[in-house]
């Protein structure tokens, strides 16, 4: 791997992390609407909301199948858990448990689906690892922050939205590391 490509597995991996407090930020201060002692919310769909945080885990799952790709499964796995450390440590105090369990039960299988997947296609690793650790993300979060499912389809089209808008972005970098004969970590 030389040094470009291990630069941007560092800029992939620090705006991984960003998404983490941007997320927990969003959700109390970003909407249409705020819920009173709830989230504030967004249209992802018509008719359909969701909390605003939703768009940077989205980000977030794409973000570390390419921190995954540039810097290796160590790095990656050492950012999930980095990763739900800092939620739990930034999350408002009533989101805590959900936001540090979601992050930690969303990443991991994102990055059992990516690994085995990257091998036989980047975008489609990332659009399917995306999906899975979408679900699990945004049935975790919800039942234990809000004890309800009232907001499923909006906190999971809300979060494929984000994976969706990249996959153009990844479809570009899967072609330009073969023009330049870049390899995975």
């Amino acid at each position: 791997m030389n040094t470009d490509s291990r630069r941007e597995g560092f800029l992939c991996l620090a705006a991984f992390a960003l998404c983490i407090p941007a997320a927990n930020w969003l959700i109390g201060h970003v909407g249409t609407f705020c819920v009173p002692g709830g989230p504030c919310l967004i249209p992802v769909a018509p008719g359909v909301t969701a909390p605003s945080g939703v768009l940077m885990i989205g980000a977030a799952l794409v973000l570390r199948d390419l921190v995954q790709r540039r810097l290796g499964t160590g790095w990656a796995l050492g950012a999930v858990l980095a990763g739900t450390v800092l939620s739990a440590l930034i999350a408002p105090a009533a989101l805590v448990l959900a936001s540090a369990t979601a992050f930690l039960l969303s990443e991991l299988p994102d990055m059992a689906v990516y690994t085995p997947l990257a091998r036989r296609g980047l975008v489609r690793a990332v659009a399917i690892s995306g999906l899975a650790g979408l679900a699990v993300d945004s049935v975790v979060f919800l039942w234990l922050a809000f004890g309800s499912l009232d907001y499923l389809a909006g906190q999971m089209i809300g979060k494929a939205w984000m994976v969706l808008l990249a996959l153009p972005v990844i479809a570009w970098l899967k072609r330009r590391d073969a023009r330049l004969g870049l390899t995975p970590a």
